[in-house]
């Protein structure tokens, strides 16, 4: 993995999401129409945390966070969102 050059204000947090699902559990391909928002991500680079609350996560971990959340952004050609650490729902 390439070294982003990207460092996220205060309690934000980039986000890799990983890759939609190309097909269903028995089997069926799912048309590029039809793909759902992936709701799973690797976390690429944090911010410093706000005085009163650190950010909850590191760099590397998988996390679950909301269908909505986060801005989408592109940097160097490859698609991440930014979100603030509290639309994180958890780390898997």
């Amino acid at each position: 993995m390439a070294k982003i050059n990207f460092k996220p204000n205060e309690d934000r947090v980039l986000v890799e999401a990983a890759p939609a699902e190309q097909k269903t559990a028995s089997g069926l391909i799912i048309p590029d129409t039809a793909k759902e928002k992936p709701q799973k991500g690797k976390v690429i680079a944090v911010g410093e945390g706000l005085k009163d609350k650190p950010v909850t996560v590191k760099v590397g971990d998988q996390v679950l966070y909301g269908k909505y959340s986060g801005t989408e952004i592109n940097i160097d050609g490859k698609e991440y969102l930014i979100m603030r650490n509290s639309d994180i729902f958890g780390i898997i």
